[in-house]
C-alpha cells in the first residue's frame, strides 16, 4: 500500500477543473514609476522578482499567482505576504464554497507540478499570453483536508531544506567573493619579491572570434560559442548549441591550450570567465581569448583576477555601444593588472581553489547538494500528488 493509500484511508478523492474550484483574477495595471524603495508592499508583475514596492495592496497573504504575459508566462508562485497584484499575473484563490475543501499551499504544489503544461498554454506569436479560460480548464485533485495537509507538511520541509542550502551557498559565494578580492588587492600589500603592474597585451596575445556568421553543420566536430556558452568557468554545450565542420575550424578555429587560455565574453553579457579544457571550438564575436605569451603569468591567476569587482568595475567604465553594450579588444589590451611572483600567484590559487569547489563545482559541494535536494523534492511531490 503507497504512503497516499494510507493517508486515505478508502478515502474518494474529488476532481474539478481550476475555474469550478478558484476565483482566477487579473491584477490592476501599475508601472515600475509608481513603485517606491520605501513602500510597504511587494509588486508582482509575472518576472520572478518584485517589480518594485507599493503603498497599498490588492491580494492577501498566502496567494497563488501565475504569470501570464511575457517570457515567464506560465510561471507559478506563492506569496506569503500582502502584495500588489499587476496585470501581467493572474491570482488564484479557493471560490467561497471551496474554502474549507482546499488548502492554498496545496493549490500551490498542485499547480507548480503542472507548471510545464501551464506554460504550454500560451497563445502562438507575438508576445507569449495565457487567457483565463485555458487557467480555468485544468483539473485539480481535491482529496480530504487532512490529507492535503499532510501532503503540504511533507513538501515543505523539502522545500525549507533547499532554501537553507541554497542561503548557505549565497553565504559562501559572498565569503569566497570577500576573500577572492582580498588576496587579489595589491594596492596596499607588500610582497617579497615586489609586484609589478602590466598591460594585458604585455602578457598575452588578446583577440575575439568571427565577426560573422559560419556555415553550420549538424554533424561537424566543432562546437560555435559565444558569450552565453562561458558558464561558472567552464565552456558548456547544450542542444541548441550550432556546430560546424573542419573546414569551417580550418577557416576560422584559433590555437588554445589548457595551460595558457581563458576566455571572456565581451558583448551583450559582459564578464563572464571560463578557461580552456581542450573543448572543439570556433570563437564566435562575444567572446575574446587570452592566449598567455608571459612567463610571469599563470593562467588560473588570471581567471580569478578578471572576477574581481576591480575587473568588473573597470568592463563597467570601458564598455560601450547603447542597446548591446560590447568591451573593446583596445580596453583589453591596455588594461594594467598586477603581477606578483609566481609563487604567490600559485598560493592565492590554490586558496581560491578550495572555495571555488564548494561554491561551483558541479560534482560536489553545495550546488551538487541543492540539485539532488531539488531532484529528491521533485520525486516526493510528483508521489504525493498522484491520485486515482
Amino acid at each position: 500500500m503507497s504512503y497516499i493509500d494510507k493517508l486515505l484511508q478508502g478515502t474518494s478523492v474529488e476532481w474539478k477543473t481550476l475555474g469550478a474550484t478558484c476565483e482566477i483574477k487579473t491584477g490592476k495595471c501599475i508601472t515600475k514609476n509608481d513603485s517606491s524603495a520605501s513602500a510597504l508592499y511587494p509588486i508582482i508583475s509575472g518576472g520572478k522578482e518584485p517589480m518594485g514596492y507599493y503603498d497599498k495592496f490588492n491580494r492577501i497573504e498566502n496567494t497563488v499567482t501565475i504569470s501570464r504575459v511575457g517570457a515567464n508566462a506560465g510561471y507559478v508562485c506563492f506569496i506569503e505576504r500582502k502584495f500588489y497584484l499587476n496585470d501581467k499575473c493572474f491570482s488564484v484563490l479557493p471560490k467561497e464554497k471551496y474554502k474549507s475543501k482546499i488548502d492554498n499551499k496545496f493549490l500551490f504544489y498542485n499547480l507548480k507540478a503542472k507548471e510545464t503544461s501551464i506554460t504550454e498554454l500560451q497563445s502562438q506569436g507575438g508576445v507569449p499570453t495565457i487567457n483565463t479560460t485555458k487557467v480555468g480548464s485544468i483539473s485539480i485533485p481535491i482529496p480530504p483536508l487532512s490529507v492535503q495537509k499532510e501532503i503540504v507538511r511533507i513538501l515543505d520541509k523539502f522545500t525549507e531544506l533547499t532554501a537553507e542550502l541554497t542561503a548557505e551557498l549565497t553565504a559562501r559565494k559572498k565569503q569566497y567573493e570577500y576573500y577572492r578580492d582580498k588576496l587579489l588587492n595589491f594596492n596596499d600589500l607588500e610582497i617579497n619579491g615586489g609586484c609589478k603592474w602590466l598591460t594585458m597585451s604585455e602578457l598575452c596575445k588578446i583577440g575575439d572570434g568571427l565577426h560573422g556568421t559560419p556555415i553550420y553543420n549538424d554533424n561537424g566536430e566543432f562546437y560555435f560559442i559565444n558569450g552565453n556558452n562561458l558558464d561558472n568557468g567552464r565552456i558548456v554545450f547544450n542542444n541548441k548549441t550550432k556546430r560546424v565542420d573542419e573546414i569551417m575550424y580550418n577557416k576560422h578555429g584559433i590555437d588554445f591550450t589548457i595551460e595558457n587560455t581563458v576566455f571572456l565574453s565581451i558583448n551583450g553579457t559582459i564578464g563572464s570567465v571560463a578557461l580552456y579544457n581542450n573543448e572543439k571550438i570556433v570563437l564566435g564575436k562575444s567572446v575574446a581569448f587570452f592566449n598567455i605569451e608571459s612567463t610571469e603569468l599563470y593562467s588560473r591567476y588570471l581567471y580569478y583576477f578578471l572576477q574581481t569587482n576591480y575587473s568588473t568595475n573597470y568592463f563597467e567604465a570601458q564598455k560601450t555601444g547603447s542597446t548591446i553594450k560590447n568591451l573593446g579588444l583596445s580596453a583589453l589590451r591596455n588594461y594594467k593588472i598586477p603581477i606578483p611572483p609566481l609563487e604567490e600567484q600559485k598560493r592565492i590559487v590554490s586558496i581560491l581553489d578550495k572555495f571555488d569547489t564548494i561554491t561551483t563545482s558541479i560534482c560536489e559541494g553545495l550546488p551538487k547538494e541543492i540539485e539532488l535536494r531539488k531532484k529528491q523534492y521533485e520525486y516526493y511531490r510528483d508521489l504525493l500528488l498522484t491520485f486515482k
